[in-house]
This record gives C-alpha cells, sequence and structure tokens, in this order.
C-alpha cells in the first residue's frame, strides 16, 4: 500500500481511481466494510483503490477546547488500513483552511484530479463547510465532474450501528470484550517502557511502566492483555489507574508479564487488550494488595488456558 501525501503523489498507473473518504479512526468493522467494498468494486472496474483520510483527527481541530484522544496512533491506522488490501492511502493535514472547504471545491481540489470515478461513502457521511456535502449534493456534483456516487448502509452487530461514537462508550466504560467485538480484533495501546516507582517490584511483581499513550484508555481497572515488543508477545495483566492503596498518584499504565521479568526500558510496547478483570481499588494494607493481586494472576492464568475465548483474536504468545 503507498501512501499519499497530496494529488500530486498519485501513481501514474492509477488513470482512474475508486476512492472512499473518512477518518476511519479505529478501523472497525463499519470502516472494514466500507473499505472492502471500495477495494471489490475497484477490482470489478479496473480501478485503482484509494482512501483519503486525515490527520489530526478533525476534531481537535474544528473542537479543540473538547479533549479528543484518537482510537488509533497514525502508525496504527496505517498498518490496518495495509492489512485490508488497499492500493493507496491519501493523507491529508487537516486545518481550518481545509475544514472551510466547500463540497465543491473540495471535489475540485481533490476528487477530480485524483481521476476518481467512483466513490464509495459511509451511511452518514458529509464532505466540505459545516458537513454540508451530503450524498445528494456529492451526486449532484459526481455528474458534473464525471464520478459516480454510491453510499453504503450501516453496518449492524447486535442490532446496533457500529461506530466510533458507540466503540468510544465501550472503552470508556472498560467493556472491552464488547469493544473487540466491533472491531474484530483486541483494542490496543501504545507507548514507550519508562522508568517507574519501584513499587511493582517491592510487592513481588515487576512491572513494564508505560508513559504518554496518545490514545483513548480503557476504564481504570486490573485486564488481561498481551505484551507486544521487539517481535515479542506475552501474557500479562495491565493495570490501569492512581495507585490508590498508596495515596493520590498520577494516571499509570503498568504491565506485569506473567511468565518472564522484564528489565527493558526505552522500546515501544503494544498492549493488546481482552477484558477487564475488576476495578481498581483501595487496599488496607500491603499484604492485602499483594493478595490480591496473587489472586489477579491466578485468575488470568485461567482464563489464558480457556482458549475459546481468546481463539477469535489468533494471537500466540511465544
Amino acid at each position: 500500500m503507498q501512501i499519499l501525501h497530496a494529488v500530486l503523489d498519485l501513481p501514474k498507473e492509477a488513470t482512474a481511481t475508486c476512492v472512499t473518504i473518512g477518518n476511519f479512526d479505529g478501523v472497525h468493522k463499519g470502516h472494514q466494510a466500507l473499505i472492502s467494498q471500495t477495494i471489490n468494486q475497484a477490482q470489478a472496474q479496473n480501478l485503482f483503490s484509494l482512501c483519503i483520510t486525515f490527520w489530526p483527527h478533525p476534531r481537535s481541530i474544528v473542537t479543540p477546547h473538547k479533549p479528543h484522544a484518537p482510537l488509533s496512533t497514525r502508525h496504527k491506522r496505517f498498518a490496518l488500513l495495509k492489512d485490508l488490501g488497499l492500493c493507496a492511502v491519501l493523507e491529508l493535514a487537516f486545518t481550518k483552511e481545509l475544514a472551510s472547504l466547500s463540497p465543491d471545491k473540495f471535489v475540485c481540489d481533490y476528487l477530480v484530479p485524483l481521476n476518481t470515478r467512483l466513490l464509495l461513502t459511509g451511511y452518514d457521511f458529509c464532505l466540505g463547510r459545516n458537513r454540508s456535502g451530503h450524498t445528494e449534493e456529492l451526486r449532484a456534483l459526481g455528474q458534473q465532474y464525471g464520478f459516480l456516487v454510491e453510499q453504503l448502509e450501516p453496518y449492524y452487530q447486535d442490532g446496533s450501528i457500529v461506530s466510533s461514537t458507540r466503540l468510544r462508550k465501550l472503552i470508556s466504560a472498560g467493556y472491552m470484550r464488547e469493544a473487540n467485538a466491533l472491531l474484530g480484533r483486541p483494542y490496543t495501546i501504545s507507548g514507550e517502557i519508562i522508568h517507574g516507582d519501584g513499587r511493582g517490584q517491592s510487592l513481588g511483581f515487576p512491572t513494564a511502566n508505560l508513559g504518554a499513550v496518545k490514545t483513548l484508555l480503557p476504564a481504570p481497572g486490573v485486564y488481561l492483555a498481551y505484551a507486544m515488543w521487539e517481535g515479542h508477545t506475552q501474557k500479562a495483566l495491565v493495570n490501569i489507574g492512581t495507585n490508590p492503596t498508596f495515596g493520590p498518584h498520577p494516571l499509570s499504565i503498568e504491565a506485569f508479564i506473567l511468565q518472564q521479568d522484564l528489565d527493558i526500558y526505552g522500546v515501544n510496547m503494544e498492549l493488546a487488550i481482552l477484558q477487564r478483570l475488576r476495578d481498581e481499588c483501595h487496599f488496607p494494607n500491603k499484604e492485602a494488595l499483594i493478595k490480591q493481586i496473587h489472586d489477579d494472576v491466578a485468575q488470568a492464568k485461567r482464563l489464558f488456558q480457556n482458549s475459546n475465548e481468546l481463539e477469535p483474536f489468533k494471537i500466540q504468545a511465544n
């Protein structure tokens, strides 16, 4: 998959394109269905499949006063889109100037130079300033500039539409099994392993501490996870929280690897969050906390042995 940053980067072989447009934050099953249809239509009509997306997330520009943590990093989103089989992704820098473009101006500046012959959109897609470019307007512009517009129906799971909003609510509440079902894979967070305060070591459970996670964090609590770094994949317990037993602390993400001690720093670790085991709790003393961690480890090992629950995600520990 080629990554483009301007329409002038379009390869010579892309004489006619099938395009879809969106943020694709998280690349959930709804996004996957739209992109798969784009690829299928491109192959059927001998077109070049291309996805237009934006960075940073438009909300960070349009509503900067409202904090917005994305569902995937820029690097992760590219990797997920590549796995789907697109020919290319055109990533546009989202700015106030881009947000102010009219639908007609956007079409002229981007879709026409991309040799667009077919534009596929999601069920709720709108384009241009104040989301004014709804499907019927885009179809009229398509007739003017020589491309067709096809709008897909929403993608449903468990009776509800799969959307980034629904996904964010589940993750924020810690409902990771339900969130992962909408993704078709485990939700991941990542960050550089940094030095912590050494409390895990003193408790007998040394942890890898992640710094500066840039994506949406699950609700505070203890989670079953896979930890992945530098070609390694290991079963893990992850604590997200403020360590209330030892007084108020900044929010931290700590991963305890079940099968080996870690002494690595400065590398990037990705955590695939499988399910929530319990809330973060305040314990009356250090001994009570240690007992609970032993119980957490025993529960985690039992769950990992039940491969039926984890098999759908096709992750193999090494």
